[in-house]
């Protein structure tokens, strides 16, 4: 039964990255646009809510969300988690042929190390325990461990919001991704709790009746929406060539850590499938990290300068203006 589960939990998870990967193009084009006609939601505007283009990717998102949801029901965070990581390939070559965003030759071998790595997660991912009640798993988040790492996560999240995103936010990605992949990591436990109860109650064991039930559909609710907010605000902000790869590296790694501390999903597993989970998940997050370093950067607009012409440099910043390249724009589309 547990392989069985495992097999949902794999294709579900798969379906989900295609869907996500493609909700990061969708909304971005729609943030470009929404810019284009009224003020940046990095800036606090909520002009994205009339584009249409962003509740294409809003919706997209949405039913990845739910394809990701129901595959926690059958498969553990450690496996399910690290597959997202399909997601970024997906975004980053959407990225390249929609937002001329060029994926180059290492990017590609980016994507394959992404590849490979899940590979190895999938084949040595430990089988699921389903908790007999939601009762056992408000036990496992009562256990000291998991409130220290609560504590912690909460802690960091209002210092992220309260002092670091007025003085860093538009200049740090860190910013706003570490308070969405802190916040995230508490998601994916609700949201596995949440998941165990429907699929118990399926089963014909109400947990509908329990108030841990209905905590954790709050906390998740309330997680989510500042993720969203928080996620907007940087692919606003960002390239999303690089908000993908260290959005998905950090709220991975949280999320992980997370589960292992909450559910002890390597209790059981001998060490050498221990070291091959750890070995494909450094493999994946080596090809994020290149899928980053080798991306090429948006030129570099400077305020003040006529409309329609764009300054970058070299890469030098002793030069002067008088060495930085010019191109007058003469398509109106461009900045769409």
């Amino acid at each position: 039964m547990g392989v069985l589960d495992n097999t949902k939990g794999l294709i579900l998870a798969m379906l989900s990255s295609l869907f996500i990967g493609t909700s990061f193009i969708l909304k971005k084009k729609g943030l470009k646009r929404a810019a284009a006609a009224g003020t940046r939601a990095g800036t606090g505007s909520y002009t994205y809510l009339l584009e249409p283009l962003w509740w294409a990717g809003m919706i997209t998102m949405i039913v990845g969300e739910i394809a990701n949801f129901v595959a926690y029901m059958f498969a553990p965070a450690v496996l399910v988690t690290p597959l997202g990581a399909l997601s970024i390939i997906v975004s980053a070559v959407l990225a390249h042929f929609m937002l001329k965003e060029r994926l180059r030759q290492m990017g590609i071998l980016g994507c394959l190390s992404c590849i490979v790595g899940s590979i190895v997660i999938v084949i040595h991912a430990p089988q699921e325990h389903t908790p007999s009640s939601v009762l056992e798993i408000w036990t496992l988040a009562t256990e000291p461990a998991f409130l220290i790492y609560e504590a912690v996560t909460l802690s960091m999240v209002l210092v992220l919001i309260i002092y670091f995103e007025p003085h860093y936010g538009q200049t740090n990605i860190l910013v706003y991704l570490g308070i969405c992949s802190l916040m995230g990591s508490l998601t994916v436990m609700s949201i596995k709790a949440i998941g165990t109860a429907i699929k118990l109650t399926l089963e014909g064991i109400s947990q509908a009746a329990y108030p841990q039930t209905w905590f954790f559909l709050s906390v998740a609710v309330i997680c989510v929406i500042t993720q969203l907010n928080y996620l907007n605000k940087a692919l606003d902000t960002f390239n999303a060539a690089i908000v993908s790869p260290i959005y998905y590296v950090m709220f991975t790694t949280l999320t992980i850590i997370a589960s292992a501390i909450m559910f002890k999903d390597w209790s059981g597993q001998d060490m050498n499938s221990i070291i091959s989970e750890i070995c494909g998940f450094i493999t994946v997050l080596s090809g994020t990290i290149i899928l980053h370093v080798t991306r090429e950067e948006e030129p570099t607009t400077l305020p003040g300068i006529v409309q329609g012409t764009i300054i970058w440099y070299d890469g030098d910043p002793a030069k002067g203006l008088e060495d930085a390249h010019y191109i007058t724009l003469h398509s109106p589309d461009f900045f769409q």
